[in-house]
């Protein structure tokens, strides 16, 4: 399957339960598409989102998606207009948008709960949101550059998140950025630990072997290994892997993973 998008993507995501699958573009664009094994994809939706570049987007099934109408499916972006929006699946109608959500550009953002998202900007800011009232339940400011990257121990509560030459953590969530790994707190919104400084650039991160291990992808192509709780300094390094960046993670089991690289490769 290949779909010409017409300008660069900065962010895609697949429908976790139906062939669906969206990105968002440096125009603010953000297009939807249908897609099957034996046909060509089918555009569904083309809307301009944002003033600015669509930088990340995530689809959202039966929660509430910033209003208090429940819905059964919608797709939440972020932008470097510093806005969040809501739009509806089925008419691409915007269903709620917030207005500078954050001080600086919009990087990345995830799913929590039904109720709950996380988005971090480039200035290394996390907010946590309660799409429920529109407004931001939880905020860190753990990094000095932008948050690459987000995943979420549901089970555990935490957050994790990847930074340029940083990473760092949120109880339900963790995040990297600047070269160091901090654990942060969300019930008590404060940071509980942080690690030593690391010379890679920490691009994407996902959870192993049931909660055990973090994984982290690095600028120069090498996978940090985290064990969970142990996050002063990683336990391990796959290396050689990719002579590009590692900027994005996807995992496939408990004990693979797949990369993408900054190459267009895919391992």
């Amino acid at each position: 399957m290949e779909i010409d998008l017409g300008k660069v993507p900065f962010t895609m995501d697949f429908h976790p339960s139906d062939n669906l699958v969206t990105a968002g573009l440096i125009s603010g664009d953000l297009h939807l598409y249908r897609f099957n094994a034996d046909s060509v994809p089918q555009r569904l939706l083309e809307i301009h989102a944002h003033s600015e570049s669509c930088r990340a987007a995530r689809f959202i099934n039966d929660g509430q998606v910033l209003t208090y109408v429940h819905l059964s499916s919608a797709i939440i972006t972020g932008s470097s207009d510093r806005s969040i929006l809501a739009t509806d699946l089925e008419t691409g109608s915007p269903i709620a948008r917030l207005e500078n959500a954050h001080e600086d550009a919009i990087f990345s953002l995830i799913n929590l709960t039904e109720s709950t998202i996380a988005t971090g900007d480039d200035q290394g800011c996390i907010k946590v949101w309660d799409t429920r009232q529109r407004s931001c339940c939880n905020s860190f400011n753990a990094h000095e550059d932008y948050v690459s990257d987000m995943t979420f121990a549901s089970d555990s509560m935490k957050l994790l998140s990847t930074r340029q030459n940083s990473y760092d953590f949120l109880s339900y969530v963790l995040f990297s950025g600047d070269g160091t790994l901090s654990v942060c707190n969300l019930r008590s919104n404060k940071i509980q630990s942080q690690s030593e400084f690391s010379e890679e650039e920490l691009l994407s991160v996902v959870i192993m072997k049931n909660g055990r291990k973090v994984i982290c992808g690095s600028q120069n192509g090498t996978l940090l290994l985290y064990s969970w709780g142990f996050f002063k300094d990683c336990s391990d390094r796959f290396t050689g892997l990719s002579p590009n960046s590692i900027d994005a993670l996807l995992k496939l089991d408990e004990d693979r993973v797949i990369t993408g690289s900054e190459n267009g490769l895919i391992r």
